[in-house]
């Protein structure tokens, strides 16, 4: 079986890109701008939430008044019967004003998502394997819990918290410009205090999220390899690895909350700063006859009534950066350049006049001067079964990839039905060793291939595999919740699902990449029968694990170190005395001849 070349090292990883500040705003403009009716109303009604809340100081120090100068106590009747009004309509309006923000928010969040995920899709497959795994584990779970998180709490209050600091200095104003001047003097401290904060935040929160996507990536490559790691003894190195890149991540994250409480700390100097400011010019006004003592308490209330605000918007810099640093590296992706996306063909090989496959002078290097195809040329006809064989890293799988369009070539040229594949809309089914079971219903997962199927077009597709049988004595049938968390299928019947759902996709042109490989010994037999249905009639390119499958094919092209070595038929190739007969000699020396390996052969011819 063909290998990939192992993953490079985290120094010499090309991992996906982070947009920058300017372009994540844009993009962030770009997703609200279909939502501005949403988005004014949701404003609108916290800007009039915040002005019906400020009546509350000036109704205070009307009470302050009356107690001071001892009016009667229906004085307090009004004020009173206000204040409660105020708690009223504020408490409906501010609900009503947030609601809306947060779905803003979530509508612009949902299709974010959608647009990552669509793009993640379509990376090319070398540049997923450029950046590690890891890099996009990382992206799509910790950046978009982050973004998720910021747009849940954050933008409401952030929101609220502006909107209250505006309309509270402009109140403060109107009661005396000198109070104003003298709950501005807190401004300096808290503007150096962001400054300073965003300062430093802002890589330091880019470098965590890398720390964290190498921790990952690290885990992803001990775990996956788990077999050979213990096969060869590796367990210490790969410990000391998972060890150092977990705590370089647990390093970065100390700094940040060491960086916090810096940060609130000097938040508490620009408090005392103004409160203090605002106290003694009320005594000052007071003394001298400007103000009533209420207006002063008034001044006062609004100035205590900023803490709350401003200390949010500031506190929520962190989850805002934090937040901004994940919007980065998801806008990264989603700008990302990607092969085209397929346009929609219809089903079928009669939505192509020439299923053929032709490589010309294809090269390909996974790592730069070192090719793993070298000038391959290959056609394969209409309708005609090509078989690839060779030891493992011969170049099957890439060759393969560069059919099903996954790898594009770095010189010459790959032609699905005279396009090249990515242009080829629904010409190539591929099949793999590593298939995947879709959670939900077995029925569900079917119709990914062709979401229209009727349920009879269904087990018509798995009866043609062999897989009707065991499918309806699933506990509910095709409707039986299957894959992550749901009703385990073993490796041979996860195969023959993918290949129902190939019969019910129909492409003309198909790549078997060693798909029935997992199987192993007791269902070898059953998978190569069902791979054999769903060939049928079908132009297709197959990788050989066993050489049982290429002495059906009917042509055997034989790969070495990136090159074609050998072409012709089964027969052929063995009275050729070539590497092909070396192959099937070393295959079936030690291996009891299977009549209906030749049964097959023939019925196939």
């Amino acid at each position: 079986m063909t290998t990939s070349p192992s993953p490079a090292p985290d120094a010499e990883r090309a991992l996906l890109p982070t947009a920058t500040p300017a372009r994540t705003r844009a993009a962030v403009r770009e997703l609200l701008r279909p939502h501005q009716g949403l988005a004014a109303a949701g404003f609108g009604l916290m800007v009039l939430a915040t002005a019906v809340g400020l009546i509350t100081q000036p109704l205070l120090g009307r009470i302050v008044d009356a107690v001071t100068e001892r009016r009667s106590p229906d004085a307090l009747t009004g004020p009173a019967i206000a204040l409660a009004a105020v708690a009223v309509v504020q408490g409906v309006t501010t609900a009503l004003g947030m609601s809306l923000v947060s779905r803003l928010g979530e509508t612009a969040l949902a299709r974010l998502r959608e647009l990552f995920v669509e793009r993640a899709l379509a990376l090319p497959l070398e540049r997923l394997e450029k950046a590690g795994s890891g890099d996009l584990n990382a992206r799509v779970t910790r950046d978009v819990s982050r973004v998720a998180e910021a747009v849940r709490t954050a933008l409401p209050e952030l929101a609220r918290s502006g909107v209250s600091i505006v309309l509270t200095l402009g109140a403060l104003g109107l009661l005396d410009w000198r109070f104003l001047l003298a709950a501005l003097l807190a401004v300096p401290v808290q503007v150096h205090t962001a400054r300073w904060y965003l300062r430093n935040a802002v890589p330091l929160y880019a470098k965590e999220r890398i720390a964290t996507g190498a921790q990952q990536q690290q885990l992803l490559d001990s775990i996956g390899g788990a077999r050979t790691v213990r096969a060869y003894r590796l367990q210490r190195g790969h410990t000391r690895k998972v060890t150092e890149r977990s705590r370089a991540a647990v390093e970065l994250t100390m700094s940040g909350v060491r960086l916090v409480l810096r940060f609130y700390s000097r938040l508490h100097i620009a408090e005392y700063v103004g409160l203090t400011a605002v106290l003694v010019t009320g005594f000052w006004l007071v003394r001298s006859g400007s103000a009533s003592v209420g207006t002063a308490t008034a001044a006062a209330l609004y100035f205590h009534s900023l803490f709350g605000p401003v200390n949010t918007a500031l506190v929520l810099l962190d989850d805002a950066q934090s937040a901004t640093a994940g919007l980065a590296r998801l806008v990264g992706v989603v700008d990302e350049p990607t092969h085209a996306v397929p346009r929609a063909m219809d089903r079928g090989p009669s939505a192509v006049g020439d299923p053929s496959v032709r490589l010309t002078g294809v090269v390909h290097a996974y790592v730069p001067g070192r090719p793993v195809l070298h000038g391959v040329d290959l056609e394969v006809r209409p309708k005609e079964r090509v078989a690839l064989v060779g030891t493992t890293g011969a170049g099957k799988t890439t060759l393969a990839k560069m059919v099903a369009g996954l790898h594009r070539p770095q010189a010459g040229r790959v032609e699905v039905a005279g396009v090249e594949p990515d242009e080829s809309g629904r010409t190539v089914g591929l099949v793999t060793q590593e298939v995947h079971v879709f959670a939900g219903p077995l029925a569900d997962d079917l119709r990914l291939a062709r979401p229209e199927a009727s349920d009879d077009e269904l087990r018509e597709a798995l009866t043609s595999v062999g897989a009707l049988s065991w499918a309806e004595a699933l506990p509910e049938g095709l409707g039986t919740i299957v894959g992550d968390g749901g009703h385990p299928l073993t490796a041979d019947r996860a195969q023959q699902l993918a290949l129902a759902r190939l019969l019910l996709a129909d492409p003309p042109v198909v790549v078997l990449d060693e798909a029935t490989a997992e199987a192993g010994s007791s269902g070898a037999r059953l998978l190569d029968d069902a791979a054999e249905r769903a060939l049928h009639g079908r132009t297709a390119l197959v990788v050989a694990h066993r050489l049982s499958q290429a002495a059906t094919a009917d042509r055997v092209v034989v790969l070495s170190e990136g090159r074609v070595v050998q072409n012709g038929t089964h027969d052929e190739l063995l009275t050729a005395e070539g590497p092909y007969a070396a192959l099937w000699d070393a295959w079936s020396g030690g291996r009891a001849p299977d009549p209906t390996d030749e049964q097959r052969a023939d019925e196939h011819r």
